[in-house]
Formats: structure tokens, C-alpha cells, sequence
């Protein structure tokens, strides 16, 4: 028996659904940039155009839930990692674009770089519940005005899984797509195969990125996928309830999904959210509270009631430093999503409230994803699972050490053995050294770093991205 939650029943997914029909219809969405109002406007919602607010009626959030596709496959530069959507089980995503990097050699807190993207990228890549790269920190060693761009390509030079990021002008609009182009071999590969999408955040509350918006309208000619992230804070940029940031954020999502299916009907588009909470003391922002994984489920819930794909933001830790506090909080904000039954769960490698990479947290988060994937797995309460015949056989006072089913149980599935935890005796601990799960994750991490680059990408396709990216660095100079 799968074990899952209710997080929300069925009459409070149809509350928020018609609180949020409320806020898009009386209260609106401002569409910065060039390109929606007026497509929303031709579409027959109620454009104010000096404010920049759009009323959108529910018909035109019936229509675009119509084209927006109910399944796909997220694609990857290596089919094996393809990911059918919706998906049995969660999978995880790397977390993004923190400011800073921990050093892995020197243990230094620093601004982010391309290597700590390429480093962080070889380890994902090993990551068995990982399906999903993102770029881990931003490139301050990069050019602003193609930094995207950079981050973009040195996360898919180093990862085949499906990648997933972000641009910021449409100028970057073609180089992005010449880039991807190359790697794929063709146009139609690039569109056909769905390995690469876009994240896209609402500006909290009900406000869209002009240029941001304009740019990802332009790229849905090669049909690029994009996950539609909310991420309004309860008490700052959202009300102080969750219930009603729930509603917000759910606006804000449907607003997404109209105006990119009245632009490109049928293009795929995952649902999902990124909720976490204020401290009330200081006005900072928490990611790694109870309240964020309730959310996170809750909105979960809402992608299936519209029969979405579906992800959310979770395993993520406010602690200062990798330890007991960030698996406390990164296992407390990934079950409830993981129960609720989101497609991807994204927040892997980040601490300090998702602003410093540290690599070897990438080991313990995959560690985490398991126990989750173990609990909502549940209990097989098959007949065969009754092992009737070995009771009966063993009888009272008995022993099972030496029966089938005991010998047959570590390679079952139903067991799950940690290969990060020790549980060895106090003895053999102390001898080796009292190793911990961080201890055993850093020489998960040497190891891989110090092998080769798996699916390199071609020598030719290498450098075409490095003229790519050399004529984008000086044609868009400030």
C-alpha cells in the first residue's frame, strides 16, 4: 500500500481554485513588457493600460488549462535520463543560483562561479533521484549581460540529465537557442526532444518580468517547456495566512498558464511553487520550515487538480552550516511534497536558505530523497508478503534467520540500506575514525571530481559554444 497524505481535500482545492478565479477577475495581474497585455487584451480580458493590469475572465483560464498539455516527457542530452510526467515517483531537482560557494578544498564561503557550476553539474550527474539540473550558483565570474547564458552552457556541457534555467533579455533570445541548437544537432531535435526548459517566477504578488516575460514569449518558438515557480511569502509578498498566499499563488500560476497558452497553445508547462515563510522577528526569509513543506504539498495537490505535471520546491535548510539542522530541515520540507506526489522536488546541494552550494550536501540530500522515496513506497500487503508457510514453519519460539524469505529480504527492495549511515558497532565506528554522513559524502565527492566528465559533449560542440558565448560577451556589452 503506496503511503500518501491529504494534505487539502477535494472542497478546499475547490476554494482556493475560486478564490484565485476571484483575485485574477476583481483584482488582476500587472504584465510588465511588450508583448502580453496585448495578447491578453485580442484574447478578451479587461487591459487598464496605464496601470499595466490585466482582468482575466475564468474563461480564459478554462480555455488555457484545454491546451496546456496534461503529460510530456522532459527530455535530457541522454534519453536514459528522460522523464515521463506526471512520474510514479518524485525525483529531484539541483537547487539554483545561490550567491556563494563553499570551497570544497579550502572550506572558504565565496561568490559562486562557471567552476563551482561544473563541479557541482559531474556530481549531479551521479545522483540516482536527481533528474532535473539546474544552474547551483550564479557566475560572478562571468559578463552580467550574458552571465545567463554562461550559466546555461556550463550546466549542460557537464550534466546530460534534463536542464533547466533561466534568461533575463531577449537579446540573449538567440544565442540561447543557437547554443541549444548545436547541442541537439537540429532545430526540430531541440523542439522535438524537450531536454532543455525555462523556469519562470511571478514577481510577488500578481506582477510578471516585462523583459523576462517578452524573452520566454519568444521562446516558444523552439516549444520550450517551462515550469511556472510562484513565490510569495506569507506576511511579506503574500497575505499572513497560508491559506490565502496558497490562493495568491495559485493566481499567479493560472495568470502564467494563460498567457503563454494563448501564445502558444499546447506548449508544455509543469506547474509549481517555491513557498516559503518570514521570520517575524527580523523580516527574513525562511526556507526551511514546516510551513514551507505543507505548502509546497498543498500546491502540489492543486497541479494534479488541474491534471498538471507538477513540482515544487523542497529539501531546502535555513542552518548556517551543513549538519544536523539541515537534514532536520531539508527531510521536514521534502516528505509532505513527496506524499502529496510531486513530479520533481527542487532543492539539492543549498543551505542558508538556498544561497550557499556546498557540494557535499548534494550526497546527503540524494541520501534524504530515499528515505522519502522509502516512506511513501509504503507497506506491500501482498498475499505472497504474508509469508504464511515460514510462520507455520518456524512456529512459536521460533527463529526466521534461516528462512528464504529472511535470506531473500536485503535484495527485496523492501528493506532500504543506507550506504552514507554507519551502523557499525561502537567499536568499529571508533576504529574507522568516527566517519559521519558529511565525512563519507566528502569522499563521494573526491572521488567523483576526480574521474572524468561523464556524456562529455563533443569537441566540435565545445567550441562552438565557446564562440557563442565569446561573441555574446561582447555584443552585449552595457
Amino acid at each position: 500500500m503506496k503511503y500518501s497524505t491529504q494534505i487539502i481535500n477535494e472542497q478546499e482545492q475547490e476554494r482556493i481554485h475560486k478564490q484565485s478565479i476571484r483575485i485574477l477577475e476583481e483584482v488582476g495581474v500587472r504584465f510588465h513588457g511588450e508583448k502580453a497585455l496585448d495578447i491578453l487584451a485580442k484574447h478578451g480580458a479587461k487591459v487598464d493600460w496605464d496601470s499595466k493590469i490585466a482582468k482575466i475572465p475564468a474563461a480564459l483560464v478554462e480555455q488555457a488549462l484545454a491546451t496546456s498539455p496534461k503529460s510530456f516527457v522532459l527530455g535530457s542530452r541522454n534519453p536514459q535520463y528522460d522523464l515521463a510526467m506526471p512520474s510514479p515517483i518524485s525525483y529531484y531537482c539541483m537547487d539554483g543560483t545561490a550567491a556563494f560557494a563553499l570551497d570544497f578544498e579550502s572550506g572558504e564561503r565565496r561568490y559562486g562561479t562557471r567552476k563551482d557550476i561544473r563541479n557541482a553539474m559531474r556530481i549531479f550527474q551521479q545522483l540516482d533521484l536527481g533528474r532535473m539540473a539546474w544552474a547551483p550558483t550564479t557566475a560572478s565570474d562571468a559578463p552580467s549581460p550574458s552571465r545567463a547564458l554562461h550559466e546555461f552552457f556550463e550546466m549542460v556541457r557537464n550534466c546530460s540529465k534534463h536542464g533547466q534555467h533561466e534568461l533575463h533579455t531577449t537579446s540573449q533570445v538567440p544565442y540561447l537557442i543557437e547554443g541549444l541548437t548545436a547541442i541537439m544537432g537540429s532545430e526540430d531535435e531541440l523542439k522535438r526532444r524537450n531536454a532543455f526548459s525555462l523556469i519562470y517566477c511571478p514577481v510577488a504578488p500578481l506582477t510578471h518580468d516585462g523583459e523576462m516575460l517578452d524573452a520566454y514569449l519568444e521562446l516558444g518558438q523552439v516549444n520550450m517547456p517551462v515550469m511556472i515557480m510562484p513565490m510569495p511569502v506569507p506576511g511579506s509578498t503574500g497575505p499572513a495566512s497560508l491559506f490565502g498566499t496558497l490562493c495568491l499563488a495559485n493566481a499567479e500560476t493560472l495568470s502564467s498558464i494563460v498567457i503563454y497558452q494563448l501564445a502558444h497553445p499546447g506548449r508544455p508547462l509543469v506547474y509549481s511553487s517555491a513557498m516559503g515563510t518570514l521570520d517575524f522577528a527580523t523580516g527574513g526569509y525562511l526556507g526551511g520550515t514546516t510551513e514551507m513543506g505543507l505548502q509546497s504539498a498543498a500546491l502540489s495537490v492543486m497541479g494534479r487538480f488541474y491534471n498538471l505535471p507538477c513540482s515544487c520546491a523542497g529539501c531546502t535548510s535555513d542552518a548556517m552550516e551543513a549538519g544536523p539542522q539541515a537534514v532536520m530541515e531539508k527531510l521536514i520540507t521534502s516528505l509532505p511534497p513527496a506524499m502529496a506526489g510531486a513530479d520533481i522536488i527542487v532543492g539539492f546541494g543549498e543551505i542558508q536558505s538556498d544561497q550557499l552550494l556546498v557540494l557535499e550536501q548534494m550526497i546527503v540530500d540524494n541520501e534524504i530523497a530515499h528515505y522519502c522515496k522509502r516512506v511513501v513506497e509504503g507497506i506491500d500487503c501482498s498475499e505472497e508478503k504474508a509469508l504464511f508457510d515460514e510462520i507455520a514453519q518456524v512456529g512459536p519460539g521460533g527463529h526466521f534467520l534461516k528462512t528464504k524469505g529472511t535470506r531473500l529480504a536485503p535484495r527485496s527492495g523492501e528493506f532500504y540500506a543506507s550506504k552514507l549511515m554507519d551502523r557499525t558497532s561502537y567499536e568499529a565506528w571508533t576504529n574507522l575514525g568516527k566517519p559521519t554522513m558529511y565525512t563519507r559524502a566528502k569522499e563521494q565527492v573526491h572521488a567523483i571530481l576526480a574521474g572524468p566528465v561523464v556524456d562529455a559533449l563533443p569537441s566540435e560542440v565545445e567550441g562552438r559554444l565557446e564562440e557563442i558565448l565569446r561573441r555574446a560577451d561582447e555584443e552585449l556589452k552595457e
